[in-house]
């Protein structure tokens, strides 16, 4: 028996390192080969297929989804316009002014609603009352103002609602 030492050893050893490694890259590329085949048989299923329609096929579907995607992105994006639109000219700023229209004993009883939307139109309806009568009047509000006057209390109350609405005294 020879010793390791020789050249011949030397020579064997490194062989059989050169064949453990050959062996590990085997079993890698083999892991790898069989992920690869498993991918490959989820993407085309079994048996044979021409890859060139099978890629025209999928080419297709996904012209099909990029179509159907933009169509429903304009058709969202014309209903949030829409919506935006409608919102614009909701009620969406409120006060309520409560005050003394007579300087009465009676309390705060006369009060003032300002109902106005973004663009700041709406309605401001004050109800001014007395012991033996009661009178509303409703003015319309068109950018901010009004074809009638409108008295300091309907002022305020713009006023009010346009810092945020509430209720409010004087």
């Amino acid at each position: 028996m020879r010793s390791l030492d020789s050249t011949v050893g030397i020579v064997a050893v490194a062989a059989a390192a050169a064949a453990v490694l050959a062996l590990l890259l085997c079993l890698a590329l083999t892991v790898r080969l069989r992920r690869l085949r498993a991918d490959q048989r989820q993407l085309l299923g079994d048996g044979p297929v021409d890859l060139v329609g099978h890629a025209a096929a999928l080419g297709r579907t996904v012209e099909q989804m990029d179509a159907a995607l933009r169509a429903e992105t304009e058709r969202s994006a014309a209903r949030i316009a829409a919506a935006e639109e409608r919102l614009d000219v909701a009620v969406s700023r409120t006060a309520v002014l409560r005050y003394d229209a007579f300087n009465e004993t009676s309390g705060r009883q006369s009060s003032t609603i300002a109902l106005l939307d973004d663009r700041d139109n709406g309605v401001v309806i004050s109800a001014i009352l007395q012991r033996e009568q009661a009178r509303v009047y409703a003015k319309p509000i068109v950018a901010g103002r009004s074809s009638f006057d409108l008295s300091p209390e309907e002022i305020a109350a713009m006023e009010q609602a346009r810092r945020g609405g509430g209720e409010g005294d004087r």
